[in-house]
């Protein structure tokens, strides 16, 4: 365990590259580690931040009052068609894996940014796949009890980018994920139109695994989400808003407003509506500035600080400003993605 270092600027541990200093910083290389230092600090009544890949994050700018904890836990377990896997280690990296060695599953969420610990916590999801198709387990430590267990996956409360993690934010600390993978050489039925469009087939077809890979990295490149330092669009925290999932009679209001809106059946009558879709006909194109921060330039719903030269007091006027226009607009309020830590937007 390294020692605690008082006022570590959190943003270049931030893929916004924004965020002010932390009282105290620590890095924990083991499960072990980060349950001692986040039941240490619970006993002494100090606030702590379990800090990944900092891709899903918006610190402010006064930073965090208490101990930040870096995951940095390494290890991968192989048993079977089940892989477990530390929280610590970078999830692009495991992705790569399981397509060189031939394990289907998690193939179209390459490139996605961040710490294996993350992906259950937002059902992180991509190209028709999440990753609560093939989480079996999450190991954790919950705070609440002081006790380290095991979550089944309906345990974890999977929905659209939401998890039991995301109903009481903070309570359990992602320790290790355990996935299960078919090895077979191929991907999971194609289940999103571009995607597909893009490969050549027909939706529910499968492809080798390496070339749904280079594909889904293909097209997150063509939209600024595959983290590249001479690519100013990728200093963002992914997609800000989740596309929102109306109820039958909100959809009917919409459909007032606005006739032949897009939108996607979803399970119990309701509909997802996509965010970019409001975003841009709300009067917010991509590239749209508010000062130093702006909406990137090749995907609407990304906030971006492309010239590290923004606040994060400027990211979230940016970011009000959209959702405002847009409840103005439709009449639909937009939630945001990513953590918010030490401000509101």
């Amino acid at each position: 365990m390294t020692d605690r270092v008082a006022g570590v600027r959190l943003a270049p541990y931030t893929t916004l590259g924004l965020g002010g200093p932390a009282r105290a910083f620590v890095a924990a290389e083991s499960a072990e580690e980060i349950v001692e230092l986040v039941a240490e600090a619970d006993r002494a009544g100090e606030p702590v931040l379990v800090l990944g890949g900092g891709s899903n994050l918006v610190v402010s700018d006064e930073g965090f009052e208490g101990l930040v904890v870096r995951v940095a836990s390494r290890g991968v377990e192989v048993d079977g068609d089940r892989i477990t896997v530390q929280a610590g280690e970078d999830w692009d990296a495991l992705v790569a894996r399981t397509v060189t060695e031939g394990w289907s599953g998690i193939e179209c969420l390459s490139g996605v940014p961040g710490l294996v610990g993350s992906t259950p916590i937002q059902n992180v999801g991509a190209y028709g796949q999440d990753v609560s198709q093939t989480i079996i387990g999450v190991r954790v430590y919950d705070r609440r009890t002081g006790e380290v267990g095991d979550l089944t996956a309906r345990e974890c409360g999977f929905a659209y980018r939401h998890s039991v993690f995301k109903e009481e934010p903070g309570r359990r600390v992602v320790l290790a994920v355990t996935y299960e993978l078919a090895k077979d050489g191929l991907s999971g039925p194609i289940a999103y139109k571009e995607l597909a469009t893009r490969l050549g087939v027909a939706l529910g077809e499968r492809v080798p695994l390496a070339e749904a890979r280079a594909t889904v990295l293909e097209l997150r490149r063509s939209k600024g989400m595959v983290l590249d330092p001479d690519d100013p669009d990728t200093r963002n925290a992914g997609s800000f808003f989740t596309n929102p999932i109306l109820t039958a009679q909100e959809a009917a209001e919409l459909e007032r407003r606005v006739p032949g809106f897009p939108r996607w059946d979803m399970p119990g009558g309701s509909f997802k509506v996509p965010a970019a879709w409001l975003i841009e006909n709300a009067g917010f194109p991509k590239g749209y500035r508010r000062g130093p921060a702006r909406i990137s330039t090749k995907h609407t719903l990304a906030m971006t600080n492309p010239e590290l030269a923004a606040t994060t007091a400027d990211l979230l006027d940016l970011a009000r400003e959209v959702r405002d226009g847009v409840r103005e607009k439709f009449g639909v309020t937009l939630v945001n993605e990513p953590v918010i830590v030490g401000t509101l937007l």
